[in-house]
């Protein structure tokens, strides 16, 4: 890549303005995404991203992230400090024009950045814009400048304040109450993404501090994390607790057409595929054109080898794509000076030379790392190999759940009471857990728009098996059928028969583990049900408390205990335990769970991927050890437990 600046001569010229700053507090979420905590954290993202863009650009060591008791957020970075001389074309300072003008930043072909995250240099004036009140300090040139705004607008001039060493900047901003209500941060979704970005910048150290949690009661309320191994370490992450075919990852980092490519993986001994994928150090959860060339690169790579070493007989048909990313953990990163990011949310990569660069790249050097490795390279040739005969198998299963349709005219489960309603986006299915439920739940519903499917006992677990022996089994095909989605990558949503796919179980241990069951099912083979928020867990009461003629449902442990302080000393009390659907009638279950003015449902979500894998795969997996470790740690949380 070109040489970059140094503070001497980033300047003020180096600022582009483009347009003006009208509408963000109009439509904020055409900026941000949405109003919602999604949005509040995007505001916290940009503020960040800027400062990751002076680690990518060489000048920033250290990332500071401290949520104050009143939910004002302050980002301190140890960068080169955003300049404070006058901006020719604005005659205001940098610091001014970049926090109050859409579009004005170091990104626009300026000197300033070889390669930056932000795409159009919105970040710093939008989070002006939805912000109460922002304070901005820039140490620089020996001292310390300040300046204070509110909702967009400076309400003072930059002040050097008092002399200082050292450079960079500090943001201290307040979310406008009027715009995204009342605060609520997410401790976890935000560890997570300054976690990546920390693997993703080898050496960054990033720290989160909130002391909005820590007063509220909540834990873990700091995290800190620098990750010298960069995304090597991210993958030996992604593999914790799992059997994995490689000693150490694979490793590659090069530079062609001043693109960054850097890409690390290690396969383990499960049947699901891990692959992160980064443009600039944002996670494009949607994949782009870097993403293929590294599917590309590692299908062309193995088949080569495969041919070369005859593991592939001549009459043996290629590796398909499916059978070679069967347990691979991967974590691809690229770093480019113009990313063209699909929408304002940057999920998905659409720069067409990135696919050739990053196939040539990886496919460079996995062809010899597989001839430098030949143990490791043919462990994985053989985990491809058993892919492509058990996809094989997969086919001829799916092919035959397809037929048995076809020959029953189409027909759904027996055992599935459908519901009259034709549009998916006013229809529930609820997932039952025995028959005894299943006829509750079948006279308790409403016909109109809430089906019901009873499942016999428990269903498979996926984690510990592979497609066609998962499509044996009786009780899944059911559940693929009735959805109607199909599955895995043929799976089309259009299809989709409800919009609200309810799991029903009883509140015990067994009705936990049906539960997880089937949570492992639709994540590893629906996730994008579960992204797009189809997937729900009713919640049924655990007790009925009955006070002479009047009746109440506690749902919680702490519900009952507030019950039955205010009906104490009434007569005729009478506690019951629900240990099971089955011992509510129909009208019960309906009063409880079933009537959307009074049930309480949970959404399922996935925004912590890697988290959620690692559960699944502790607690679900073929390894003993770590589901010891779990049940050893968390034992002494367990209350009421049914045995």
């Amino acid at each position: 890549m070109a040489e970059l600046n140094s503070s001497l001569d980033y300047t003020a010229q180096d600022i582009q303005v483009l347009e003006g700053m009208e509408a963000v507090r109009l439509r904020p979420g055409m900026y941000i995404g949405s109003t919602d905590s999604r949005g509040l954290h995007h505001l916290i993202y940009e503020i960040v991203d800027n400062a990751v863009d002076e680690a990518m650009a060489g000048f920033c060591t250290k990332v500071s992230v401290r949520i104050l008791p009143d939910g004002s957020v302050k980002v301190e970075d140890d960068g080169r400090g955003i300049p404070v001389d006058v901006h020719p074309a604005t005659g205001k300072t940098a610091v001014e024009t970049v926090m109050t003008t859409l579009h004005a930043g170091g990104k626009f072909g300026g000197k300033g950045y070889q390669v930056s995250g932000g795409l159009h240099g919105v970040g710093a004036s939008v989070v002006n814009a939805l912000s109460s009140s922002l304070k901005v300090e820039v140490k620089r040139d020996g001292f310390l400048h300040e300046q204070n705004f509110e909702r967009g607008a400076a309400i003072d001039s930059l002040e050097s304040v008092k002399k200082a060493t050292g450079t960079g900047t500090t943001t201290t901003f307040m979310p406008d109450e009027k715009i995204f209500g009342t605060a609520e941060y997410d401790f976890g979704v935000l560890s997570q993404r300054f976690k990546e970005m920390a693997y993703l910048n080898r050496g960054l150290q990033i720290s989160l501090i909130s002391e909005w949690h820590k007063e509220q009661g909540y834990s873990p309320w700091k995290q800190n994390y620098k990750f010298d191994g960069g995304i090597v370490s991210f993958v030996s992450q992604l593999n914790h607790n799992k059997e994995v075919l490689q000693s150490d990852p694979f490793y590659v980092q090069k530079t062609i057409d001043n693109t960054m490519v850097e890409a690390s993986f290690q396969y383990n001994g499960g049947y699901s595929e891990q692959i992160y994928s980064f443009a600039n150090c944002i996670n494009t959860a949607d994949g782009g054109t870097h993403l293929t060339g590294f599917r590309t690169a590692l299908t062309r790579a193995l088949n080569g080898f495969a041919r070369k070493q005859k593991f592939l007989k001549e009459d043996q048909s290629n590796f398909s794509g499916e059978d070679v990313r069967e347990g691979i953990a991967a974590v691809l990163s690229v770093k480019l000076i113009d990313p063209q990011f699909e929408g304002q949310t940057k999920g998905k990569l659409g720069n067409a030379e990135v696919q050739g660069q990053v196939d040539s790249v990886v496919a460079e050097a996995l062809i010899y790392y597989l001839e430098e490795n030949p143990n490791e390279a043919r462990r994985i040739i053989d985990k491809s190999l058993t892919a492509q005969k058990a996809r094989e198998a997969a086919r001829k299963a799916r092919d035959m759940v397809l037929r048995k349709n076809a020959m029953d005219g189409g027909s759904l489960p027996g055992k599935l009471a459908d519901c009259s309603e034709k549009d998916p986006s006013l229809s529930e299915l609820y997932l039952v857990e025995g028959e005894s439920a299943g006829g509750s739940a079948k006279g308790g519903r409403e016909r109109k728009f809430q089906a019901i499917l009873p499942l016999k006992g428990k269903i498979l677990n996926v984690e510990k098996a592979r497609l066609d022996k998962m499509l044996g089994h009786e009780e899944i095909r059911v559940i693929i059928t009735a959805v109607g989605a199909n599955l895995g990558d043929d799976l089309n949503l259009e299809k989709l028969r409800y919009h609200k796919i309810i799991i029903m179980t009883d509140a015990d241990v067994d009705g936990s583990h049906i539960r997880t069951l089937l949570l492992t099912f639709f994540y590893r083979n629906m996730r994008q049900l579960i992204e797009e928020g189809y997937l729900y867990i009713a919640q049924p009461p655990l007790y009925k408390i009955q006070a002479g003629r009047e009746v109440h449902y506690a749902y919680l442990e702490n519900d009952k205990d507030s019950l039955l302080e205010k009906l104490e000393g009434k007569r005729g009390l009478s506690i019951q335990r629900y240990k099971g659907l089955g011992e509510m009638n129909p009208d019960q279950l309906w009063d409880t769970t079933m009537n959307p003015q009074t049930r309480s449902l949970l959404r399922v979500t996935a925004e912590d991927a890697e988290a959620a894998d690692r559960v699944f795969t502790e607690l679900m997996g073929e390894e003993v050890a770590p589901r010891k470790a779990f049940i050893q740690a968390n034992a002494a949380n367990v209350k009421n437990l049914d045995v």
